[in-house]
Parts: structure tokens; sequence; C-alpha cells
């Protein structure tokens, strides 16, 4: 099932939507490090539902349970395990689901595969797993804030409401403020507007994250298989309901001249190598170069909608349904801490297989 993530750092996570738990176990996690609980519990708290009026009222205290690799409130370097209770779930309000195949989620896809699913929330394929990405992620940016990496994602667009402003003009904590977790208020309150819409219709809405990653060094990633947007692309592209990845410019400069897309190099006051501009997004020839880290990740409109739809049962017979239960109208809010995440892990993981590779 590919259940593990990372080369030096890495996750191997377990559990289902409906299940007694979801949890993980980190490997390779620095010594000394100073494990903040609170923090950890907060980064859990972003992702986890009912957290405001346009998720899912699905009531979960998401408390993370640290199982082994701490001592004295430090990491000691081996496996940390964790582990985060299921304690809200109706499982009852998927039974008219049992024998159905659900359009565009991927119960037919696992039931061809493996024989046999767990028609509850989604099981193994539910975006409530992604509970052991978060609190690996927060792991990782412990880490990383030793090193003075930071790393902060928001909803640049839901629908057709979109950020027009570069980052660069915002503080991007401020995109905590708001439940739609977007840094420039206005915006955010015609996103929320547009999901309480969609959602009171019984339909649902996708639109785009954008991460930045600042004080990261140069050479990170490697410049044939494992570059580091093909490592950034991997780990957003595993993320429940993503359809696209780009970073820098993306998709927009393949209609520029390369006189517009070229970062020219010079040296600043401190003697530090920069470029005067970003259109690389951080990245260079699969390395890091220094400069900020930038990438946009597309999220889908969540597949559950409650109205009725076509699809075939079990058997292939023609059916109607009409799901039950508690989804969110729109991912993007509670996707934003995911985001974070992957990307810290895959950032530390680059960090410390650099450090074999310099004498």
């Amino acid at each position: 099932m590919s259940n593990s993530t990372g080369t030096i750092f890495t996750l191997t996570t377990f559990g289902e939507s409906h299940g007694t738990a979801v949890g993980g176990v980190v490997d390779g996690m620095p010594a000394g490090i100073d494990i903040d609980m609170t923090f950890i519990q907060q980064e859990l708290n972003r992702r986890r539902p009912g957290q405001s009026a346009i998720t899912t009222s699905r009531n979960e205290e998401d408390k993370v349970e640290l199982l082994s690799g701490v001592f004295e409130g430090k990491s000691t370097g081996a496996p940390i395990g964790f582990i985060v209770r299921n304690r809200d779930h109706h499982s009852q309000d998927y039974e008219n689901m049992r024998h159905i195949f659900r359009p565009s989620h991927a119960d037919y896809t696992y039931h061809e595969k493996y024989g046999i699913r767990d028609h509850r929330g989604g099981g193994r394929t539910s975006a409530r797993v992604t509970i052991s990405r978060c609190v690996a992620g927060a792991l990782a940016k412990l880490a990383l804030d030793k090193l003075g990496i930071a790393i902060h994602a928001y909803t640049m667009q839901v629908g057709n409401i979109h950020i027009d402003k570069d980052y660069s003009h915002y503080d991007l904590t401020m995109s905590e403020q708001n439940a739609v977790r977007c840094p420039d208020r206005q915006k955010a309150q015609e996103m929320e507007q547009l999901i309480r819409e969609v959602k009171n219709s019984g339909d649902t809405v996708g639109g785009i994250i954008q991460c930045v990653v600042t004080g990261c060094p140069a050479g990170l990633g490697s410049p044939e298989f494992d570059k580091l947007h093909a490592l950034l692309g991997k780990a957003m592209l595993s993320i429940n309901a993503v359809k696209g990845f780009e970073y820098g410019e993306g998709f927009s400069g393949a209609s520029a001249r390369g006189s517009e897309q070229n970062d020219a190099f010079f040296t600043d006051a401190e003697g530090r190598v920069r470029t005067r501009t970003n259109h690389s997004g951080g990245i260079q020839g699969g390395l890091s170069n220094g400069q900020d880290i930038v990438f946009r990740v597309a999220f889908k409109p969540v597949a559950t909608l409650l109205m009725e739809q076509e699809t075939i049962d079990t058997r292939g017979n023609a059916t109607v349904l009409k799901a039950k239960g508690r989804h969110d109208p729109c991912v993007l809010p509670r996707a934003v801490p995911v985001v974070e995440a992957m990307a810290a892990m895959v950032i530390l993981d680059e960090y410390l297989k650099n450090k074999c590779v310099k004498m």
C-alpha cells in the first residue's frame, strides 16, 4: 500500500476513518529537539473537523498521544510512535453505501485492487488518515525551526474567487484569523460566503492552496530523479483530493520568453548570493537556490454531494445514491496544515540527506 514516505526522516501511517484510531511511526527525528506538545496539538486542531460552520460537523478532539521516542520533553533519536483515537464516527450514516460505488471516490478502484473495502467513511482512503501527516509534519517543523526554516500555506483561491496580489504583500500568519485561512480579509469573506452557498445547495467546491518556504538553504534536492520539486510534487499529489501541482511561475510561464523568466543573480550587502526575481520558485536544476520556495496545489471539489447522483452497485446494477452524514463542502481550509506538513517532511528529509553528502 506504500504506507511509508521519506528516506531518513520517515513516516509510516496506519488506521481508517471509522476504525479505533489513526496513527503512525516517525523515524529519523533528530535527537535533542524540544517536543512542544502544545504546538503539535495546535497543528492537529488546524486540521480537525468541526472547527467552523464551513467544515464538516464531525466533532473529534483529535488528541494525540506520543507513545515513544521522547524523554523528559526531548526527542531521543528513537522512533516516535503516536496515536489519535476516533471518538465521533457515525458508521450508520454509511450503511446505504455498503454495496454502492460512490462517484469519483476510491470505492470502485480500491475494490478492484484488493477485493474488499471498508465502506465507512472511505476507510483507509479517507482524508482523516492525513492526521498522521500533520503529527509528523509538526515534528518536522520543530526541527526546521532550529534551522530558521519556516513554512506558511494559505488558501489563495476558492471556486472563481482568488487573491490578486503576490504573497509578499501579506502577513501570511493572518490567514489563521479566518475560517477559510486566506490572508486577504476581503477575499476571505467572499470565499466563505461562496462555501456557505455551495454547502446550502448540497454541492461542493474546490480551489488552490499556495505554500511558501522561507529560510531554506541552497543545495537541497538532487539533480536527477529526486529533484526537490519532484519530491514536493509527489508529496502534494499524495494528499486526498489534490489534482495539480506547480512551482514558481508554473504553467503560466509556458507562454513567456526566456528573457522574461530568467532570475538574474547578484550579491547582496551581506555577501549572500541572491536573485532579483523568483520566477523559478526557489528551485533551479532540481536544487533549492536559497530563495523562497513557492508552489501551488490544486484541490478538486469534494466528491461526496448531499444530492442524488447516478451510479452502480457492486453487481453492476444502475442505482441512485444520496449521501448521508457530515461532510466538508470545501476541503481547502482543513487542507492548509496538511500541505504545510508534507512540505516540512520533504524539506527536513532533504536537509538530513544533504548532511550525508557534504564533508
